[in-house]
C-alpha cells in the first residue's frame, strides 16, 4: 500500500488508456468497477497482504482459476494493483487503500467535470443535491469551505 496523501492531491494514476466503466444506479467505487472485481479489491484489502491467485481462490470457491487471473490483471492494468513475479506465478497487492481509491476517483471525476465550461452548472447541481439529501451535509460543506478559504489566505501571506 501506498503511504500517506493529501486527499486533494491524490488521484489514482492509470494507464492513459484505461477508461473506467459507469455504472448507473450504483454508488461508490460499484459504480466503477464490477462486482466481481469489487469483490477481488476487498478481500485484497481483508488480507493486508500480497496474493497469489492460488491463494486468493479460497475467498472465490467457485470462481475459476482462470476467471480470478484475468480480473487480477485488469486490476493491474486499470493501475489500482501493483504486480510482482514470484517463481513462476505473479502475486498482487492494492496500490491504494479503499479511502485513497474512493478520494482518487471522486477528485478525478470532480476534475474532469469541472474543467470545462459546465462547472458553474456542475457546482449549481452538486450544492442542490447535497442540501436536498441533508442539511447538515450543506453545513459540512460551508464549513469545508470557509476552511479552504482561510487555508488560502494564510498561504498568501
Amino acid at each position: 500500500m501506498t503511504g500517506q496523501f493529501r486527499v486533494a492531491s491524490f488521484v489514482p494514476r492509470c494507464h492513459p488508456y484505461v477508461v473506467f466503466s459507469f455504472f448507473p444506479g450504483r454508488h461508490g467505487l460499484a459504480a466503477i468497477f464490477g462486482a466481481l472485481e469489487l469483490r477481488v479489491l476487498e478481500a485484497l484489502w481483508r488480507r493486508g497482504a500480497t496474493v497469489s491467485v492460488r491463494e486468493l481462490q479460497a475467498d472465490f470457491p467457485s470462481a475459476a482459476y482462470t476467471t480470478l487471473m484475468t480480473t487480477l490483471d485488469r486490476l493491474h492494468r486499470k493501475g489500482v494493483l501493483d504486480r510482482e513475479k514470484a517463481g513462476r506465478a505473479f502475486v498482487y497487492r492494492p496500490r491504494y487503500t479503499r479511502d485513497e481509491l474512493e478520494s482518487g476517483v471522486a477528485a478525478r471525476a470532480l476534475g474532469s467535470l469541472l474543467g470545462d465550461a459546465a462547472a458553474q452548472p456542475v457546482l449549481s447541481f452538486f450544492v442542490d443535491e447535497v442540501s436536498r439529501r441533508d442539511e447538515r451535509l450543506l453545513d459540512e460543506l460551508e464549513r469545508l469551505v470557509q476552511l479552504k478559504r482561510q487555508q488560502n489566505e494564510e498561504g498568501e501571506r
